[in-house]
């Protein structure tokens, strides 16, 4: 998984090098697409697709009414376009659910923001210059502990990885104790930086809290009350996403050629509660549209998520102004083979988009924040 903040190089590739056809279809999630009708989001989206995965789909409305536009293909070689009910991992749009279900302990009085980590973790963060008496609660949520970012499972952003266990799953104190490893970037709240091993150690703050896996608490507080069937977490050595399903790929484009091969899927537990979980354009999209309602947390905690320094990231949300003057909320997923995005903004218009693969020589951002401005400022 990595952010805007991380760049990547392509992995090695296998494969023949193919021509492809690009499809296209209109379809919609409560109503049909009509191309005539959103003729810039699809140019935005087949621009999208032009630089990023062998297909690319974007699911939006406003008012009840829903549309979903998708361009190529969601299996290469095959004519099957992405479609809104299809399943992938969403990578990094996981800290939002995780965000959540820590605002709404914060609402029971079970967790501060200003506390201490070391509070709820006793000696879990702690050594190589890192003090868990220093970093609070907020500072996690919000990528200001200044714990150094880390992608594990990505040998060539970082050279060190966390212990695998003997059936190839991961401990998340494990996973915690390599991130840490890295000297601190900052001191507490000074600055900000981007940091899986944040969302990490606040899934372990959910269990010692809760007494229950941050996954089941994740379920039992968001998945299940929202109805979100498509929506799951998987359990560690879970690596099969459920049908049906969008298939990632690395890749890359040479003129008009393409190298595509499937992306391996990583344990779950390798990310966890920075970025494991399983959803749809559909689900992804309630989900925010919930929270941004005000169904999950309470006023004052959604306000607190809300809040954004110049780094623009609140408590598990990210802010994006738009080109058509309105503020859209929501966060950014990435995991091998999928690249997402998902906003949502105070008047209720909301879009979310995937593409399936992460990087091309670098990972199409530009190119996704475009098509999520145009499909919720096109009139």
């Amino acid at each position: 998984m990595t952010t805007r903040r991380n760049r990547t190089r392509l992995s090695a590739l296998v494969g023949a090098v193919c021509a492809m056809t690009m499809t296209l279809t209109a379809h919609g999630g409560t109503a049909h697409a009509r191309t005539e009708d959103h003729a810039a989001t699809l140019a935005a989206l087949r621009t999208l697709q032009a630089s990023a995965g062998p297909g690319a789909a974007v699911h939006a409305g406003a008012d009840g009414a829903d549309w979903t536009l998708s361009v190529g293909t969601g299996t290469y070689g095959a004519d099957r376009p992405i479609q809104e009910d299809e399943h992938f991992l969403v990578g990094s749009q996981t800290k939002t659910f995780t965000a959540t279900v820590l605002l709404q302990l914060v609402d029971e009085g079970r967790i501060a923001l200003d506390a201490p980590v070391e509070t709820y973790l006793p000696g879990l963060v702690t050594g190589n210059g890192h003090d868990g008496t220093r970093i609070t609660v907020r500072h996690l949520l919000q990528h200001t502990s200044g714990i150094a970012a880390y992608s594990p499972g990505v040998p060539w952003v970082v050279t060190v990885q966390p212990p695998r266990n003997a059936d190839g799953t991961y401990d998340p104190r494990e996973v915690v104790r390599t991130g840490l490893s890295f000297a601190p970037v900052s001191a507490p709240g000074a600055s900000f930086t981007y940091s899986n091993t944040n969302y990490v150690i606040l899934g372990l703050l959910v269990e010692a809290v809760t007494g229950a896996p941050a996954r089941e608490a994740i379920r039992s507080r968001v998945i299940e009350p929202l109805g979100l069937s498509s929506t799951s977490f998987p359990a560690p050595g879970d690596r099969a996403l459920p049908a049906p399903a969008v298939t990632g790929y690395h890749g890359a484009r040479l003129g008009g050629f393409y190298i595509w091969t499937p992306a391996k899927v990583l344990d779950p537990s390798l990310y966890g509660t920075a970025g494991a979980m399983v959803s749809t354009l559909e689900d992804v999209t309630a989900f925010y549209r919930s929270l941004l309602g005000g169904e999950l947390v309470s006023p004052q905690s959604l306000a607190e998520m809300k809040d954004v320094p110049a780094s623009r990231v609140g408590l598990g949300l990210s802010s994006r102004q738009l080109s058509c003057g309105v503020t859209a909320w929501g966060h950014s997923g990435g995991m091998p083979g999928y690249l997402s995005y998902t906003l949502v903004t105070e008047d209720g218009r909301h879009a979310s988009a995937v593409t399936n693969t992460l990087f091309q020589f670098g990972a199409p951002s530009s190119q996704m924040i475009a098509l999520m401005d145009t499909a919720l400022c096109e009139d």
